[in-house]
C-alpha cells in the first residue's frame, strides 16, 4: 500500500525550506557579512536544517517519479512488459520513499537539547570475571570503530585494565555532532555468550559488562562550587611500571554534596587529569539533575545502569550463533563480527527509531 505524507508533516517541511532560504539570502547581505558574530549564528542555525532540507528534496524527487511510474503500469493501453516495468519501478520507488518518510517525521520530531552534545561512555566489567573484562575492551573497540565510520573524535579519559589484556573500566570522551543523539540508548546490561580461550572443555560462557552514556555538560549547565570538592592525587596504578606510575599525577575528584567521585590517571600531567575528572564529574551531576527533572527520559543512572546480573539485559552477543539480538526491539543481526568491527549502525539506527516514536 503506498503511503505518503501527512499534509501537517508537509507543512512544516515547507516552513523549514523557506526558513532555510531566507537564511541563505541573509548569509550574502553584506551587513551580515561584516559582522563575524552573528555570520556564525546564522550560519549555525542553517546548519540545523540542511540534513532536512537534503531529504525533502530526495522526497519530493521520488514523489515525481512515483507518480510517472503509476501513470504509465496504470495505462490500458500499454504494452503488458512495459506495464510489468512499470510497476516493478514503482514498487521500488514506494519503498525508498516510505524509508525516506520514516527519516523526514524523526528529523522532524521534536528534538532534545542535548542530542548534538558530545557524550562519555563508561563500560564496566559485571558478572563473569576475566571474561566480562576482556569483553569491555571488545566493546571499547566496537564504539571507537563505529565512532571512527560517523567521523566523530574518541579519547580514553580513564581506564582501569585487569594485566590480561582486559578492562574493569573503561570511561570514553565521545566528541561529535549527532554523538549523544546515536548512543543514547547504549545505557545498559550488555550480554556476551562465548567459549572462552582458557577453557578446556569448549563449554559456552555468559558474562555481562554495564554501559552508561552521559551527556557532557557544559560549564553553563552546572554550577560548581570549587568549596564543594575533595581533590585527592596519587600515584597511578596500572600494568608495566612506567614512568606514570611513579609520580602523583593520578586525581581522585569528590563532590560532597552529592557524593559524585571522579577518577582519572590516564594522562602523566596531573593538572591534565583533574581536567578532564572535572569535565566527567560535571556531566554526572548534569545527569542526575536530568534525571530529577524528568524521570520519564533519563532515569536514575543507576537504573539505567542495572547492576550488572545476568538477567538484566539489553543486547546479548552470541558468538557461537553469530549473533546479537537487542532484547528491546526484538532484533537479531546475525553478523557480530562485522559488529564489532564498528558497523553496528543498522542496530543503533533501529533503537533510536524506536526510542523517538515514544
Amino acid at each position: 500500500m503506498f503511503v505518503d505524507l501527512e499534509t501537517s508533516f508537509l507543512n512544516k517541511l515547507k516552513e523549514i525550506e523557506k526558513k532555510h532560504s531566507d537564511l541563505t539570502l541573509m548569509l550574502s547581505d553584506p551587513k551580515i557579512l561584516s559582522n563575524a558574530t552573528e555570520q556564525i549564528r546564522i550560519a549555525k542555525e542553517r546548519a540545523e536544517h540542511d540534513e532536512t532540507i537534503d531529504l525533502y528534496a530526495v522526497y519530493k524527487t521520488l514523489r515525481s517519479e512515483i507518480t510517472d511510474a503509476d501513470e504509465m503500469r496504470q495505462d490500458e493501453d500499454a504494452d503488458p512488459d512495459f506495464k510489468a516495468l512499470a510497476e516493478a519501478e514503482w514498487q521500488e520507488l514506494t519503498e525508498k520513499q516510505e524509508k525516506v518518510i520514516t527519516t523526514l517525521k524523526s528529523l522532524l520530531r521534536p528534538k532534545s537539547p542535548y542530542e548534538n552534545r558530545n557524550l562519555f561512555l563508561e563500560i564496566r566489567a559485571g558478572t563473569g570475571g576475566d571474561e566480562a573484562a576482556l569483553f569491555v575492551g571488545d566493546l571499547m573497540r566496537m564504539y571507537t570503530k563505529y565512532a571512527e565510520l560517523q567521523s566523530w573524535k574518541v579519547e580514553i579519559i580513564n581506564t582501569s585494565e585487569t594485566g590480561i589484556g582486559g578492562f574493569k573500566e573503561v570511561i570514553l570522551s565521545v566528541i561529535g555532532k549527532g554523538a549523544y543523539r546515536h548512543l543514547q540508548y547504549e545505557s545498559g546490561v550488555h550480554r556476551v555468550q562465548r567459549v572462552p580461550k582458557t577453557e578446556a572443555s569448549g563449554r559456552v560462557h555468559t558474562s555481562t559488562i554495564t554501559v552508561a552514556v552521559i551527556v557532557e555538560a557544559e560549564e553553563v549547565d552546572v554550577e560548581i562550587n570549587q568549596a564543594d570538592l575533595r581533590v585527592d592525587t596519587y600515584c597511578a596504578s596500572g600494568p608495566g611500571g612506567q614512568g606514570v606510575n611513579t609520580t602523583y599525577s593520578a586525581v581522585r575528584i569528590t563532590h560532597i554534596p552529592t557524593g559524585v567521585v571522579v577518577t582519572c590517571q590516564d594522562e602523566r600531567s596531573q593538572i591534565k587529569n583533574k581536567a578532564r575528572a572535572m569535565r566527567v564529574l560535571r556531566s554526572r551531576i548534569l545527569e542526575e539533575e536530568m534525571a530529577r527533572q524528568n524521570a520519564e527520559i533519563a532515569e536514575d543512572r543507576r537504573s539505567k545502569v542495572g547492576t550488572g546480573g545476568r538477567s538484566e539485559k539489553i543486547r546479548t552477543y552470541n558468538f557461537k550463533e553469530n549473533r546479537v539480538t537487542d532484547h528491546r526491539i526484538n532484533l537479531s543481526l546475525y553478523q557480530l563480527e562485522k559488529i564489532l568491527e564498528g558497523e553496528i549502525n543498522p542496530m543503533i539506527d533501529a533503537v533510536v527509531a524506536e526510542g523517538e516514536m515514544v
